[in-house]
């Protein structure tokens, strides 16, 4: 397993911005699969992006248009940028890694869009 460290949470007003990164440890990280989740109080986890090894991309419906993830793998980070953001958006943010499924997760961070 990789050990996974996210920050760059926070408060934010609504219709701002954050971005989100996440530090893996290990030296096979261009290897992994990588996704960020989010959870709020009183629902379930969701999955708000993913990044494949390879660079390919996916990303929940709430939030395709207006986050993108990307990685770079010199620096065994994955990103999240996080823009127009609603109240909505509010949660705890994780990442995640693995090569075949996310066996490795970090703490979370808390984003918070209010005004």
């Amino acid at each position: 397993q990789v050990q996974l460290v996210e920050s760059g949470g926070g408060l934010v007003q609504p219709g701002g911005s954050l971005r989100l990164s996440c530090t893996a440890s290990g030296n096979i990280f261009s290897r992994y699969n990588l996704a960020w989740y989010r959870q709020a109080p009183g629902k379930q986890r969701d999955l708000v992006a993913l990044i494949t090894s390879s660079g390919v991309t996916n990303y929940g419906d709430a939030v395709k248009g207006r986050f993108t993830i990307s990685r770079d793998n010199a620096k065994n980070t994955v990103f999240l940028q996080m823009n127009s953001l609603k109240p909505e958006d509010t949660a705890v943010y994780y990442c995640a890694a693995g090569v075949v499924g996310f066996g490795s997760w970090g703490q979370g961070t808390q984003v918070t869009v209010s005004s």
